[in-house]
Protein backbone atom coordinates (compact mmCIF):
# COMPACT_ATOMS: atom_id res chain seq x y z
CA UNK A 1 0.00 0.00 0.00
CA UNK A 2 1.00 3.61 -0.45
CA UNK A 3 2.95 5.36 2.26
CA UNK A 4 0.77 7.55 4.43
CA UNK A 5 1.00 9.38 7.72
CA UNK A 6 -0.65 6.48 9.49
CA UNK A 7 1.75 4.01 7.91
CA UNK A 8 4.59 6.10 9.24
CA UNK A 9 2.97 6.18 12.66
CA UNK A 10 2.55 2.42 12.68
CA UNK A 11 6.11 1.81 11.55
CA UNK A 12 7.38 2.40 15.04
CA UNK A 13 4.97 -0.01 16.71
CA UNK A 14 4.21 -2.80 14.24
CA UNK A 15 6.49 -5.77 14.57
CA UNK A 16 6.59 -9.08 12.78
CA UNK A 17 4.21 -10.43 15.39
CA UNK A 18 3.86 -10.79 19.11
CA UNK A 19 4.68 -14.14 20.72
CA UNK A 20 1.43 -15.66 22.00
CA UNK A 21 0.63 -19.12 23.11
CA UNK A 22 -2.48 -20.59 21.53
CA UNK A 23 -5.76 -19.93 23.37
CA UNK A 24 -5.39 -22.06 26.48
CA UNK A 25 -7.79 -23.92 28.70
CA UNK A 26 -7.08 -21.32 31.40
CA UNK A 27 -8.43 -18.48 29.21
CA UNK A 28 -11.79 -17.06 30.30
CA UNK A 29 -13.40 -18.33 27.07
CA UNK A 30 -12.54 -20.73 24.27
CA UNK A 31 -14.91 -19.25 21.69
CA UNK A 32 -16.44 -15.88 20.84
CA UNK A 33 -19.68 -15.54 18.87
CA UNK A 34 -19.80 -11.99 17.48
CA UNK A 35 -23.09 -10.72 16.02
CA UNK A 36 -23.83 -7.39 14.33
CA UNK A 37 -27.55 -6.61 14.10
CA UNK A 38 -27.06 -3.75 11.66
CA UNK A 39 -29.16 -0.75 12.67
CA UNK A 40 -30.12 -2.04 16.14
CA UNK A 41 -30.23 0.86 18.60
CA UNK A 42 -29.84 0.48 22.34
CA UNK A 43 -33.47 1.56 22.69
CA UNK A 44 -34.60 -1.20 20.30
CA UNK A 45 -33.10 -3.74 22.65
CA UNK A 46 -34.57 -2.08 25.75
CA UNK A 47 -38.07 -2.08 24.22
CA UNK A 48 -38.09 -5.62 22.89
CA UNK A 49 -36.53 -7.03 26.05
CA UNK A 50 -39.17 -5.35 28.21
CA UNK A 51 -42.22 -6.26 26.10
CA UNK A 52 -41.29 -9.91 25.59
CA UNK A 53 -40.82 -9.73 21.82
CA UNK A 54 -37.15 -10.75 21.87
CA UNK A 55 -36.94 -13.55 24.46
CA UNK A 56 -33.50 -14.75 23.33
CA UNK A 57 -31.90 -11.32 23.63
CA UNK A 58 -33.69 -10.70 26.91
CA UNK A 59 -32.46 -14.04 28.25
CA UNK A 60 -28.89 -13.27 27.20
CA UNK A 61 -29.23 -9.95 28.97
CA UNK A 62 -30.06 -11.70 32.23
CA UNK A 63 -26.50 -13.02 32.17
CA UNK A 64 -24.78 -10.12 30.50
CA UNK A 65 -23.71 -6.52 30.51
CA UNK A 66 -25.73 -4.10 28.38
CA UNK A 67 -24.05 -0.82 27.46
CA UNK A 68 -26.79 1.75 26.85
CA UNK A 69 -24.64 4.57 25.46
CA UNK A 70 -22.50 2.82 22.89
CA UNK A 71 -21.09 4.83 20.00
CA UNK A 72 -20.16 3.38 16.61
CA UNK A 73 -17.39 4.60 14.36
CA UNK A 74 -17.78 8.03 12.85
CA UNK A 75 -18.72 7.98 9.99
CA UNK A 76 -21.27 5.36 11.08
CA UNK A 77 -21.48 3.16 8.01
CA UNK A 78 -21.08 -0.57 7.44
CA UNK A 79 -17.45 -0.55 6.26
CA UNK A 80 -15.92 1.74 8.92
CA UNK A 81 -18.37 0.34 11.47
CA UNK A 82 -17.31 -3.24 10.88
CA UNK A 83 -13.63 -2.38 10.81
CA UNK A 84 -13.91 -0.57 14.16
CA UNK A 85 -15.40 -3.70 15.73
CA UNK A 86 -12.67 -6.02 14.47
CA UNK A 87 -9.61 -3.73 14.66
CA UNK A 88 -10.18 -1.57 17.72
CA UNK A 89 -9.53 1.52 15.59
CA UNK A 90 -11.22 4.47 13.94
CA UNK A 91 -10.96 5.50 10.26
CA UNK A 92 -7.98 7.65 11.28
CA UNK A 93 -5.90 4.53 11.85
CA UNK A 94 -7.66 1.88 9.79
CA UNK A 95 -8.19 4.06 6.70
CA UNK A 96 -11.77 2.92 6.00
CA UNK A 97 -14.13 5.90 5.68
CA UNK A 98 -16.92 4.33 3.59
CA UNK A 99 -17.62 1.47 1.18
CA UNK A 100 -17.29 4.08 -1.55
CA UNK A 101 -14.71 6.77 -0.77
CA UNK A 102 -11.64 8.37 -2.35
CA UNK A 103 -7.87 7.96 -2.16
CA UNK A 104 -5.56 10.66 -3.52
CA UNK A 105 -2.78 8.16 -4.28
CA UNK A 106 -4.44 5.00 -5.60
CA UNK A 107 -5.27 4.64 -9.29
CA UNK A 108 -8.52 3.59 -10.99
CA UNK A 109 -9.30 -0.09 -11.63
CA UNK A 110 -8.42 -1.65 -14.98
CA UNK A 111 -12.10 -1.95 -15.91
CA UNK A 112 -15.21 -0.13 -14.78
CA UNK A 113 -16.78 -1.61 -11.66
CA UNK A 114 -20.30 -2.97 -11.56
CA UNK A 115 -21.46 0.26 -9.92
CA UNK A 116 -19.70 2.69 -12.23
CA UNK A 117 -16.22 3.53 -10.91
CA UNK A 118 -14.58 4.06 -14.30
CA UNK A 119 -11.60 2.01 -15.34
CA UNK A 120 -8.52 4.02 -16.21
CA UNK A 121 -4.77 4.19 -16.36
CA UNK A 122 -2.24 3.81 -13.56
CA UNK A 123 1.01 5.75 -13.60
CA UNK A 124 3.56 3.99 -11.44
CA UNK A 125 5.46 5.89 -8.79
CA UNK A 126 3.19 8.94 -8.53
CA UNK A 127 -0.07 9.84 -6.83
CA UNK A 128 -2.98 9.18 -9.20
CA UNK A 129 -6.25 9.60 -7.28
CA UNK A 130 -9.46 7.60 -7.63
CA UNK A 131 -12.79 6.77 -6.10
CA UNK A 132 -12.46 3.50 -4.20
CA UNK A 133 -15.24 0.94 -4.07
CA UNK A 134 -15.45 -2.00 -1.66
CA UNK A 135 -18.98 -3.30 -2.10
CA UNK A 136 -20.89 -5.34 -4.72
CA UNK A 137 -19.39 -3.48 -7.68
CA UNK A 138 -16.10 -5.40 -7.37
CA UNK A 139 -17.84 -8.77 -7.81
CA UNK A 140 -17.43 -10.63 -11.10
CA UNK A 141 -21.23 -10.49 -11.36
CA UNK A 142 -23.07 -8.54 -8.70
CA UNK A 143 -26.49 -9.79 -9.80
CA UNK A 144 -25.60 -13.33 -8.69
CA UNK A 145 -25.86 -14.52 -5.09
CA UNK A 146 -22.45 -16.18 -5.46
CA UNK A 147 -20.97 -12.98 -6.90
CA UNK A 148 -20.17 -14.72 -10.16
CA UNK A 149 -17.23 -16.64 -8.73
CA UNK A 150 -15.95 -19.21 -11.24
CA UNK A 151 -17.27 -22.73 -10.56
CA UNK A 152 -18.99 -21.59 -7.34
CA UNK A 153 -22.13 -23.07 -5.89
CA UNK A 154 -25.40 -21.16 -6.22
CA UNK A 155 -25.08 -19.39 -2.87
CA UNK A 156 -21.36 -19.49 -2.17
CA UNK A 157 -18.74 -17.39 -3.94
CA UNK A 158 -16.91 -15.61 -1.16
CA UNK A 159 -13.44 -14.26 -1.78
CA UNK A 160 -13.33 -15.97 -5.18
CA UNK A 161 -16.12 -13.58 -6.28
CA UNK A 162 -13.77 -10.59 -6.29
CA UNK A 163 -12.68 -9.48 -9.75
CA UNK A 164 -9.12 -8.10 -9.40
CA UNK A 165 -9.56 -5.97 -12.53
CA UNK A 166 -12.30 -4.00 -10.73
CA UNK A 167 -10.12 -3.13 -7.74
CA UNK A 168 -8.28 0.18 -7.31
CA UNK A 169 -4.56 -0.11 -7.98
CA UNK A 170 -1.50 0.95 -6.03
CA UNK A 171 0.96 2.99 -8.12
CA UNK A 172 3.54 2.64 -5.34
CA UNK A 173 3.42 -1.14 -5.70
CA UNK A 174 3.69 -1.72 -9.42
CA UNK A 175 0.05 -0.77 -10.03
CA UNK A 176 -1.09 -4.03 -8.45
CA UNK A 177 -4.75 -4.38 -7.41
CA UNK A 178 -5.57 -3.47 -3.81
CA UNK A 179 -7.68 -6.27 -2.32
CA UNK A 180 -10.02 -5.40 0.55
CA UNK A 181 -7.71 -6.80 3.22
CA UNK A 182 -4.81 -4.83 1.73
CA UNK A 183 -6.83 -1.62 1.79
CA UNK A 184 -7.08 -1.94 5.59
CA UNK A 185 -4.00 -0.43 7.22
CA UNK A 186 -3.95 -2.52 10.40
CA UNK A 187 -4.31 -6.07 11.61
CA UNK A 188 -7.59 -7.42 13.02
CA UNK A 189 -8.77 -9.84 15.69
CA UNK A 190 -8.92 -12.53 13.01
CA UNK A 191 -5.21 -12.20 12.31
CA UNK A 192 -4.23 -12.12 15.98
CA UNK A 193 -6.40 -15.14 16.83
CA UNK A 194 -5.26 -17.08 13.77
CA UNK A 195 -1.61 -16.39 14.58
CA UNK A 196 -2.24 -17.68 18.10
CA UNK A 197 -3.48 -21.00 16.74
CA UNK A 198 -7.20 -20.26 16.73
CA UNK A 199 -9.68 -21.19 13.99
CA UNK A 200 -11.41 -18.14 12.48
CA UNK A 201 -14.67 -17.63 10.59
CA UNK A 202 -16.90 -14.75 9.53
CA UNK A 203 -20.05 -14.21 7.43
CA UNK A 204 -21.12 -10.90 5.89
CA UNK A 205 -23.06 -9.25 3.08
CA UNK A 206 -20.36 -8.67 0.43
CA UNK A 207 -17.26 -10.56 -0.71
CA UNK A 208 -15.54 -7.18 -0.19
CA UNK A 209 -15.99 -7.55 3.57
CA UNK A 210 -13.21 -10.11 3.54
CA UNK A 211 -11.49 -6.89 4.61
CA UNK A 212 -11.94 -8.32 8.13
CA UNK A 213 -8.80 -10.40 7.45
CA UNK A 214 -6.77 -7.19 7.69
CA UNK A 215 -3.02 -6.92 7.30
CA UNK A 216 -1.73 -10.41 6.72
CA UNK A 217 -4.34 -11.41 4.19
CA UNK A 218 -6.93 -14.11 3.72
CA UNK A 219 -4.86 -16.77 5.47
CA UNK A 220 -6.33 -15.15 8.58
CA UNK A 221 -9.81 -16.35 7.58
CA UNK A 222 -10.24 -20.11 7.81
CA UNK A 223 -13.92 -19.97 6.79
CA UNK A 224 -15.44 -16.89 5.10
CA UNK A 225 -19.01 -16.75 3.79
CA UNK A 226 -20.50 -13.78 1.94
CA UNK A 227 -23.56 -14.31 -0.25
CA UNK A 228 -24.00 -11.06 -2.19
CA UNK A 229 -26.86 -9.08 -0.67
CA UNK A 230 -27.35 -6.80 -3.65
CA UNK A 231 -27.94 -9.70 -6.02
CA UNK A 232 -31.12 -10.80 -7.79
CA UNK A 233 -33.55 -12.57 -5.44
CA UNK A 234 -33.89 -16.29 -6.15
CA UNK A 235 -35.69 -19.24 -4.52
CA UNK A 236 -33.70 -20.98 -1.78
CA UNK A 237 -35.17 -24.48 -1.69
CA UNK A 238 -33.18 -25.76 1.30
CA UNK A 239 -33.67 -22.71 3.51
CA UNK A 240 -36.26 -22.21 6.25
CA UNK A 241 -36.11 -19.18 8.52
CA UNK A 242 -35.82 -19.52 12.30
CA UNK A 243 -39.46 -18.44 12.50
CA UNK A 244 -40.46 -21.48 10.41
CA UNK A 245 -41.08 -19.84 7.02
CA UNK A 246 -39.92 -21.72 3.92
CA UNK A 247 -37.82 -19.92 1.31
CA UNK A 248 -38.36 -22.65 -1.28
CA UNK A 249 -40.27 -20.05 -3.29
CA UNK A 250 -39.57 -16.33 -3.38
CA UNK A 251 -41.58 -15.04 -0.43
CA UNK A 252 -42.35 -11.64 -1.91
CA UNK A 253 -42.33 -12.08 -5.70
CA UNK A 254 -44.11 -8.76 -6.33
CA UNK A 255 -41.29 -6.74 -4.76
CA UNK A 256 -38.30 -5.27 -6.58
CA UNK A 257 -36.22 -8.43 -7.03
CA UNK A 258 -32.98 -6.68 -7.96
CA UNK A 259 -31.76 -6.86 -4.32
CA UNK A 260 -32.70 -8.77 -1.17
CA UNK A 261 -32.93 -5.47 0.72
CA UNK A 262 -36.02 -4.39 -1.24
CA UNK A 263 -38.41 -6.58 0.73
CA UNK A 264 -39.23 -7.14 4.40
CA UNK A 265 -39.85 -10.83 3.64
CA UNK A 266 -37.03 -11.62 1.22
CA UNK A 267 -34.31 -10.18 3.45
CA UNK A 268 -35.12 -12.82 6.07
CA UNK A 269 -34.39 -15.61 3.59
CA UNK A 270 -31.08 -13.96 2.76
CA UNK A 271 -30.07 -13.66 6.42
CA UNK A 272 -31.17 -17.26 7.02
CA UNK A 273 -28.40 -18.42 4.67
CA UNK A 274 -25.78 -17.02 7.01
CA UNK A 275 -27.60 -18.29 10.10
CA UNK A 276 -27.42 -21.80 8.65
CA UNK A 277 -23.68 -21.31 8.12
CA UNK A 278 -23.21 -20.42 11.80
CA UNK A 279 -25.24 -23.48 12.89
CA UNK A 280 -23.06 -25.72 10.70
CA UNK A 281 -19.93 -24.25 12.31
CA UNK A 282 -21.29 -24.88 15.81
CA UNK A 283 -21.94 -28.45 14.69
CA UNK A 284 -18.25 -28.86 13.82
CA UNK A 285 -18.60 -28.38 10.07
CA UNK A 286 -17.65 -25.67 7.60
CA UNK A 287 -20.32 -23.10 6.67
CA UNK A 288 -21.35 -25.14 3.62
CA UNK A 289 -21.72 -28.30 5.72
CA UNK A 290 -19.51 -30.17 3.26
CA UNK A 291 -16.69 -31.20 5.61
CA UNK A 292 -15.67 -31.41 9.24
CA UNK A 293 -14.00 -28.38 10.80
CA UNK A 294 -13.11 -27.12 14.27
CA UNK A 295 -15.70 -25.05 16.06
CA UNK A 296 -14.29 -21.57 15.43
CA UNK A 297 -12.44 -19.68 18.11
CA UNK A 298 -13.95 -16.48 16.67
CA UNK A 299 -16.99 -16.54 14.41
CA UNK A 300 -20.16 -14.65 13.68
CA UNK A 301 -22.20 -12.71 11.13
CA UNK A 302 -24.15 -9.56 10.42
CA UNK A 303 -27.95 -9.42 10.22
CA UNK A 304 -29.45 -7.07 7.66
CA UNK A 305 -33.14 -7.62 8.49
CA UNK A 306 -33.48 -4.96 11.19
CA UNK A 307 -31.77 -2.32 9.05
CA UNK A 308 -34.22 -3.08 6.23
CA UNK A 309 -37.10 -3.03 8.69
CA UNK A 310 -36.08 0.42 9.92
CA UNK A 311 -35.75 2.24 6.63
CA UNK A 312 -37.65 0.44 3.86
CA UNK A 313 -40.77 1.72 2.15
CA UNK A 314 -42.05 -1.02 -0.19
CA UNK A 315 -43.44 1.16 -2.95
CA UNK A 316 -44.06 -1.86 -5.20
CA UNK A 317 -46.72 -3.16 -2.80
CA UNK A 318 -50.35 -2.13 -2.94
CA UNK A 319 -51.00 -0.58 -0.54
CA UNK A 320 -47.47 0.68 0.10
CA UNK A 321 -45.82 -1.06 3.09
CA UNK A 322 -43.95 1.19 5.51
CA UNK A 323 -41.52 -0.02 8.16
CA UNK A 324 -39.60 2.02 10.68
CA UNK A 325 -40.96 3.52 13.87
CA UNK A 326 -44.31 4.93 14.93
CA UNK A 327 -42.92 7.85 16.90
CA UNK A 328 -39.89 9.50 18.45
CA UNK A 329 -39.74 7.05 21.37
CA UNK A 330 -38.86 4.24 18.94
CA UNK A 331 -42.03 2.14 19.12
CA UNK A 332 -41.58 -0.15 16.10
CA UNK A 333 -44.11 -0.63 13.33
CA UNK A 334 -45.37 -4.15 12.78
CA UNK A 335 -42.91 -4.77 9.96
CA UNK A 336 -39.89 -3.65 11.97
CA UNK A 337 -41.15 -5.67 14.92
CA UNK A 338 -41.28 -8.79 12.75
CA UNK A 339 -37.66 -8.24 11.66
CA UNK A 340 -36.55 -7.95 15.29
CA UNK A 341 -38.45 -11.13 16.17
CA UNK A 342 -36.86 -12.95 13.22
CA UNK A 343 -33.35 -11.95 14.33
CA UNK A 344 -34.10 -12.92 17.92
CA UNK A 345 -35.35 -16.36 16.86
CA UNK A 346 -32.26 -16.82 14.68
CA UNK A 347 -29.91 -16.03 17.55
CA UNK A 348 -32.03 -18.39 19.66
CA UNK A 349 -31.13 -21.21 17.25
CA UNK A 350 -27.43 -20.42 17.73
CA UNK A 351 -27.71 -20.36 21.52
CA UNK A 352 -29.61 -23.67 21.49
CA UNK A 353 -26.95 -25.26 19.29
CA UNK A 354 -24.17 -24.06 21.58
CA UNK A 355 -26.01 -25.55 24.54
CA UNK A 356 -26.64 -28.86 22.75
CA UNK A 357 -22.93 -29.24 22.00
CA UNK A 358 -21.83 -28.24 25.50
CA UNK A 359 -20.26 -25.00 24.26
CA UNK A 360 -22.43 -22.34 25.85
CA UNK A 361 -20.37 -21.91 29.03
CA UNK A 362 -17.12 -21.61 27.09
CA UNK A 363 -18.49 -19.12 24.53
CA UNK A 364 -18.59 -15.36 25.01
CA UNK A 365 -21.49 -13.88 23.02
CA UNK A 366 -21.19 -10.27 21.89
CA UNK A 367 -24.09 -8.59 20.11
CA UNK A 368 -23.77 -5.08 18.70
CA UNK A 369 -24.26 -3.19 15.42
CA UNK A 370 -22.01 -1.66 12.78
CA UNK A 371 -24.28 1.40 12.64
CA UNK A 372 -27.62 2.77 13.74
CA UNK A 373 -30.27 4.45 11.58
CA UNK A 374 -31.40 8.07 11.52
CA UNK A 375 -33.90 9.49 12.22
CA UNK A 376 -35.93 7.31 14.57
CA UNK A 377 -38.76 9.86 14.50
CA UNK A 378 -40.50 9.35 11.12
CA UNK A 379 -41.80 12.94 11.18
CA UNK A 380 -38.23 14.27 11.02
CA UNK A 381 -37.18 12.51 7.80
CA UNK A 382 -36.45 14.78 4.82
CA UNK A 383 -34.96 13.52 1.51
CA UNK A 384 -32.91 16.65 0.95
CA UNK A 385 -32.19 15.99 -2.72
CA UNK A 386 -35.93 16.29 -3.41
CA UNK A 387 -36.52 19.56 -1.57
CA UNK A 388 -33.16 21.26 -2.07
CA UNK A 389 -29.73 20.12 -3.17
CA UNK A 390 -26.66 18.32 -1.86
CA UNK A 391 -23.15 19.58 -1.06
CA UNK A 392 -21.60 17.42 -3.79
CA UNK A 393 -24.01 18.81 -6.40
CA UNK A 394 -23.19 22.42 -5.50
CA UNK A 395 -19.45 21.78 -5.48
CA UNK A 396 -19.48 19.74 -8.69
CA UNK A 397 -21.30 22.59 -10.46
CA UNK A 398 -18.35 24.79 -9.53
CA UNK A 399 -15.69 22.28 -10.70
CA UNK A 400 -14.57 21.45 -7.17
CA UNK A 401 -14.82 17.63 -7.30
CA UNK A 402 -12.84 14.92 -9.08
CA UNK A 403 -14.99 13.58 -11.92
CA UNK A 404 -15.19 10.13 -10.33
CA UNK A 405 -16.82 11.76 -7.26
CA UNK A 406 -19.15 14.05 -9.18
CA UNK A 407 -22.94 13.60 -9.21
CA UNK A 408 -22.80 15.24 -12.66
CA UNK A 409 -20.93 12.20 -14.02
CA UNK A 410 -23.76 10.41 -15.90
CA UNK A 411 -22.26 6.92 -15.63
CA UNK A 412 -20.33 7.25 -12.37
CA UNK A 413 -20.95 5.77 -8.96
CA UNK A 414 -21.71 9.18 -7.48
CA UNK A 415 -20.50 11.03 -4.39
CA UNK A 416 -20.18 9.70 -0.85
CA UNK A 417 -23.43 11.11 0.49
CA UNK A 418 -26.02 9.51 2.77
CA UNK A 419 -26.95 11.40 5.91
CA UNK A 420 -23.64 13.20 5.77
CA UNK A 421 -21.62 14.35 2.79
CA UNK A 422 -17.93 13.42 2.60
CA UNK A 423 -16.05 15.62 0.17
CA UNK A 424 -12.66 15.12 -1.48
CA UNK A 425 -11.80 18.24 -3.49
CA UNK A 426 -10.15 18.53 -6.88
CA UNK A 427 -6.79 20.38 -6.94
CA UNK A 428 -8.43 23.35 -8.67
CA UNK A 429 -10.60 24.17 -5.65
CA UNK A 430 -9.29 25.25 -2.26
CA UNK A 431 -10.89 24.27 1.01
CA UNK A 432 -11.81 27.88 1.76
CA UNK A 433 -13.48 28.25 -1.64
CA UNK A 434 -15.50 25.08 -1.10
CA UNK A 435 -16.58 26.07 2.41
CA UNK A 436 -17.67 29.52 1.19
CA UNK A 437 -19.77 27.92 -1.57
CA UNK A 438 -21.46 25.65 0.91
CA UNK A 439 -22.12 28.42 3.38
CA UNK A 440 -23.66 30.57 0.65
CA UNK A 441 -26.08 27.70 -0.03
CA UNK A 442 -26.54 26.54 3.57
CA UNK A 443 -30.34 26.87 3.52
CA UNK A 444 -30.80 24.88 0.32
CA UNK A 445 -28.42 22.23 1.71
CA UNK A 446 -29.93 22.09 5.24
CA UNK A 447 -26.42 22.34 6.71
CA UNK A 448 -26.04 21.87 10.43
CA UNK A 449 -22.23 21.82 10.60
CA UNK A 450 -19.21 21.74 8.32
CA UNK A 451 -16.11 19.93 9.56
CA UNK A 452 -12.84 20.90 7.88
CA UNK A 453 -9.19 21.39 8.68
CA UNK A 454 -8.84 21.88 12.44
CA UNK A 455 -12.31 20.55 13.30
CA UNK A 456 -11.53 17.45 11.23
CA UNK A 457 -8.00 17.06 12.57
CA UNK A 458 -9.29 16.28 16.06
CA UNK A 459 -10.83 13.12 14.57
CA UNK A 460 -8.66 12.22 11.58
CA UNK A 461 -5.25 12.80 10.07
CA UNK A 462 -4.82 16.02 8.04
CA UNK A 463 -5.90 15.54 4.43
CA UNK A 464 -3.32 15.51 1.65
CA UNK A 465 -0.85 13.48 -0.33
CA UNK A 466 1.83 11.66 1.70
CA UNK A 467 4.11 12.57 3.30
CA UNK A 468 2.26 15.85 3.81
CA UNK A 469 -1.13 14.40 4.62
CA UNK A 470 -3.39 11.37 4.63
CA UNK A 471 -4.56 10.35 1.16
CA UNK A 472 -7.94 9.15 2.44
CA UNK A 473 -9.10 11.85 4.84
CA UNK A 474 -11.93 13.93 3.31
CA UNK A 475 -11.32 17.64 2.87
CA UNK A 476 -14.78 18.34 4.24
CA UNK A 477 -17.55 16.50 6.04
CA UNK A 478 -20.95 18.19 5.94
CA UNK A 479 -23.54 17.22 8.53
CA UNK A 480 -27.15 18.17 7.70
CA UNK A 481 -29.94 19.04 10.09
CA UNK A 482 -31.32 16.11 12.07
CA UNK A 483 -33.47 13.86 9.90
CA UNK A 484 -32.25 15.24 6.58
CA UNK A 485 -30.45 12.86 4.24
CA UNK A 486 -28.70 13.72 1.00
CA UNK A 487 -30.87 11.41 -1.06
CA UNK A 488 -33.99 11.61 -3.16
CA UNK A 489 -35.03 8.01 -2.64
CA UNK A 490 -38.75 7.28 -2.25
CA UNK A 491 -38.00 3.81 -0.85
CA UNK A 492 -36.31 4.91 2.39
CA UNK A 493 -37.40 6.78 5.48
CA UNK A 494 -34.06 6.67 7.29
CA UNK A 495 -30.39 6.28 6.44
CA UNK A 496 -27.06 5.73 8.12
CA UNK A 497 -23.49 6.86 7.67
CA UNK A 498 -23.33 10.04 9.68
CA UNK A 499 -22.62 11.53 13.08
CA UNK A 500 -26.17 11.91 14.44
CA UNK A 501 -27.14 10.22 17.70
CA UNK A 502 -29.61 7.84 16.04
CA UNK A 503 -26.83 6.90 13.60
CA UNK A 504 -24.20 6.22 16.19
CA UNK A 505 -26.01 4.91 19.30
CA UNK A 506 -26.32 1.13 19.03
CA UNK A 507 -26.98 -1.95 21.07
CA UNK A 508 -24.03 -3.61 22.78
CA UNK A 509 -24.54 -6.71 24.91
CA UNK A 510 -21.80 -8.98 26.26
CA UNK A 511 -23.26 -12.25 27.54
CA UNK A 512 -22.18 -15.51 29.15
CA UNK A 513 -23.82 -17.80 31.73
CA UNK A 514 -21.04 -16.78 34.14
CA UNK A 515 -21.80 -13.05 33.93
CA UNK A 516 -24.10 -11.11 36.21
CA UNK A 517 -26.76 -8.84 34.77
CA UNK A 518 -25.74 -5.19 34.55
CA UNK A 519 -26.81 -2.14 32.57
CA UNK A 520 -24.03 0.43 32.26
CA UNK A 521 -24.63 4.00 31.14
CA UNK A 522 -21.00 5.05 30.82
CA UNK A 523 -20.10 6.01 27.25
CA UNK A 524 -18.29 3.24 25.37
CA UNK A 525 -17.43 2.64 21.72
CA UNK A 526 -17.81 -0.35 19.43
CA UNK A 527 -14.08 -0.23 18.77
CA UNK A 528 -13.63 -1.48 22.35
CA UNK A 529 -15.15 -4.80 21.28
CA UNK A 530 -11.92 -5.94 19.56
CA UNK A 531 -9.58 -5.74 22.58
CA UNK A 532 -12.35 -7.20 24.78
CA UNK A 533 -12.56 -10.25 22.51
CA UNK A 534 -8.82 -10.85 22.74
CA UNK A 535 -8.87 -10.42 26.51
CA UNK A 536 -11.72 -12.94 26.75
CA UNK A 537 -9.69 -15.47 24.79
CA UNK A 538 -6.64 -15.00 26.98
CA UNK A 539 -4.73 -13.03 24.33
CA UNK A 540 -3.01 -9.66 24.57
CA UNK A 541 -5.21 -6.77 23.33
CA UNK A 542 -2.08 -4.75 22.53
CA UNK A 543 -1.39 -7.19 19.71
CA UNK A 544 -3.85 -5.05 17.71
CA UNK A 545 -2.11 -2.23 15.83
CA UNK A 546 -4.99 0.20 16.31
CA UNK A 547 -5.22 -0.52 20.03
CA UNK A 548 -1.59 0.53 20.45
CA UNK A 549 -1.89 3.61 18.24
CA UNK A 550 -5.22 4.90 19.58
CA UNK A 551 -5.02 3.62 23.15
CA UNK A 552 -8.28 1.68 22.87
CA UNK A 553 -9.31 0.08 26.15
CA UNK A 554 -11.40 -3.02 26.80
CA UNK A 555 -15.06 -2.64 27.73
CA UNK A 556 -15.62 -1.87 31.42
CA UNK A 557 -17.59 -3.95 33.92
CA UNK A 558 -16.41 -7.41 32.81
CA UNK A 559 -14.66 -9.84 35.19
CA UNK A 560 -11.80 -10.75 32.86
Amino acid sequence: MQRTLIAAALAGVVSAGLPFDSPAATAPYQHVLLISIDGMHAVDYEICASNGSCPTLAGLGQHGVHYTRTTTSRPSDSFPGLMAIVTGGSPKTVGAFYDVAYDRVLAPPKVTTGNGVAGGSCTAGVANGTTTEYEEGIDFEKSKLNGGAPNAGLTDGGIASIDPDRLPRDPMNGCSPVYPWQFVRTNTIFGVIHDAGGYTAWSDKHPAYSSVAGRGGTANLDDYYSPEINSTVIPLPEVTTATGVSCEKIRDPSSDLTAWTNSFANIQCYDALKVNGILHQINGRNHENTKSAPVPTIFGMNFQAVSVGQKLIETTSSPVIVGGYKDAQAIPTRHLQEEIEFVDASIGKMVAALKTHGLLDSTLIIITAKHGQSPIDPKRYVPQAKVGSTPATVLASNHCLPFSESPLNPTGIGPTEDDISQIWLSPSCSTDEAVNLLQQNAGELAIDEIFYERTLWTMFNPAGIPPHGDSRTPDLIVMPNIGHTYTGSTQKQAEHGGFAYDDTNVMLLVSSPALRHASLTAFVETLQVAPTILKGLGLDPSALDAVRVEGTSELPGLPF
